[in-house]
């Protein structure tokens, strides 16, 4: 082969082998055009380890929605009922799926006090906390949603509600008075915590400064500069142990005849009147009452979970559960959960030749709790009662409960003040011992008080009163300079005449006079 053929040996090669490459490199983009399903199907089964995998699923506890998220639409709808006036109604109502106990009004000049009906929650907006010729619709509302409560660790405790003012944000002239309860039994260890975020918003809780928060025995007073959410942690300091007051209530339903089984319910309370109006709420779907008072539990952050053990059982009943023990784990009391513990009993199937109608019409119930590690000094619960009776078989009649009104610190004191001076006509503290029905020798019991005017407001409070009763009782012992004050805080005189007095004409003579 010559030279020059030679030369031309690389460009006939490439001539060669070019074109049939390009022809396939375009027939591959053809497809990829025109069948693009096609060509990643056979991608696939040409690189079968290349697959992708099916997403894992999320385990059922960490599903990141419990619910469908709000519009804009339900949450104005949200919050326009929260700042609705309730005309000095609580209401107890589930909104976005949150269960609030609230009440609202409008606020003038005047000022006015919110309260709300059997949990010990009040808030005071004083006169002057509003300018002249200016009204504003202020809330006070109790969340039951316990997942808005502060983020806990093991040594801190939920001792008080989670308790929001609104609307968020809004400030006033002068500093409003917000009081609840709380159940750790060194006030010094009770820290107050604020979340500066609206109710449906994420919740920041930030504990506050010592300025303006004033802790009692069992009860938080905050002075407001703007209303937010607030509650009460227990943290003790180091080297102390934290204890907090609980209240363990018992619920049953009733005990009707021919009724085969009964079931126990113990509910294991943060001791605050609102969490047994949790209780109360959570029961009624149910048909649960309350069984005899409430009994008071030492419970302490240093040991372990709370045991609940069955330690007798009338004749004629069993216990159905094959345990006769439960046990509530420790954090979920310590942390204000509201926790219970059930039992279930049976009437024994009586024998040919016994007649056990008579031992199963009541059952008797006797049961002990303590903390895990402290068995010897256990706690007798009650001894529980429930008999065939008529008023049980019967189901309760549809009523409002009667209303239960802590005095705003601010009123108390001022009456305290005008009843306690001794009057030689008898008209001041005891003539109002009188009305709540006292007798002499009680009365004279009162006066070796240190402060015998404040004893007696604590037994009005004690006895369910509310400012409506007391503006009528000062108005029936002519006691004008108190009716006066109390109606301050009413608001308006037609918000005074709440209530089914007889004595119509004496409230319009008063009316008149101031």
């Amino acid at each position: 082969m010559s030279s020059h053929e030679n030369s031309f040996q690389p460009a006939q090669f490439l001539l060669l082998v070019g074109i049939p490459v390009a022809s396939a490199l375009l027939l591959v983009q053809c497809l990829r055009w025109h069948c693009p399903r096609w060509l990643r199907a056979s991608w696939k089964l040409d690189r079968p380890e290349e697959l992708v995998p099916d997403p894992t699923p999320l385990p059922k506890d960490e599903s990141p929605h419990q619910y469908p998220p709000a519009v804009l639409s339900e949450m104005a709808a949200f919050y326009r009922e929260l700042h609705t006036p309730t005309q000095g109604q609580t209401v107890t109502r589930q909104l976005m799926h949150k269960l609030l106990v609230f009440s609202a009004r409008e606020v003038d000049h005047r000022g006015g006090c919110l309260i709300l009906r059997d949990t010990g929650i009040s808030l005071l907006i004083p006169p002057g906390a509003v300018a002249v010729g200016r009204q504003e619709r202020v809330s006070l509302i109790l969340v039951w949603d316990l997942s808005d409560g502060p983020s806990l660790s093991q040594a801190q405790a939920l001792v008080s509600p989670v308790v929001a003012c609104g609307p968020h944000g809004a400030s006033f002239l002068k500093p409003c008075t917000l009081t609840f309860k709380h159940c750790a039994q060194m006030p010094s260890h009770a820290r107050t915590y604020s979340s500066n975020t609206n109710l449906l918003d994420d919740k920041d809780w930030k504990p506050l400064g010592k300025s303006g928060v004033h802790t009692s025995l069992d009860e938080c007073r905050i002075q407001l500069s703007h209303f937010s959410l607030y509650t009460c942690v227990l943290e003790a300091p180091s080297g102390q142990e934290a204890r907090k007051w609980l209240q363990l209530a018992v619920f049953c339903s009733p005990l009707a005849p021919g009724q085969s089984h009964l079931q126990l319910r113990v509910y294991f309370l943060n001791n605050t009147p609102c969490a047994l109006q949790w209780a109360l709420t959570n029961e009624q779907p149910h048909g649960g009452r309350l069984r005899g008072p409430c009994q008071l539990f030492d419970f302490t952050g240093a040991r372990g979970d709370q045991c609940l053990k069955l330690k007798y059982i009338s004749e004629g009943w069993e216990n159905v559960d094959d345990s006769t023990s439960q046990v509530v784990p420790h954090l979920h009391i310590w942390h204000g959960k509201c926790p219970f513990r059930s039992f279930c009993f049976r009437r024994k199937a009586a024998n040919e030749n016994e007649d056990c109608s008579a031992l199963t019409n009541e059952i008797i119930v006797t049961m002990h709790t303590f903390q895990d590690g402290l068995e010897t000094k256990y706690m007798e619960i009650l001894r529980f009662q429930a008999s065939e009776e008529e008023s049980w078989a019967a189901p309760p009649p549809v009523s409002q409960p009667p209303p239960c009104n802590r005095l705003p610190p601010e009123l108390f004191e001022q009456l305290q003040m005008l009843l306690e001076p001794n009057s030689i006509t008898g008209n001041d503290w005891r003539r109002l011992a009188s009305h709540l029905g006292l007798c002499g020798m009680k009365i004279r019991f009162l006066s070796c008080q240190r402060s015998p005017a404040a004893a007696i407001l604590e037994l009005f409070e004690e006895q369910n009163g509310s400012l409506q009763e007391l503006h009528y009782l000062m108005t029936l012992m002519e006691r004008l300079d108190c009716a006066s004050v109390i109606q301050n805080y009413l608001g308006s005189p037609a918000q005074a005449r709440v209530g089914t007095w007889e004595n119509q004409d004496l409230e319009m003579e008063l009316d008149v006079k101031l």
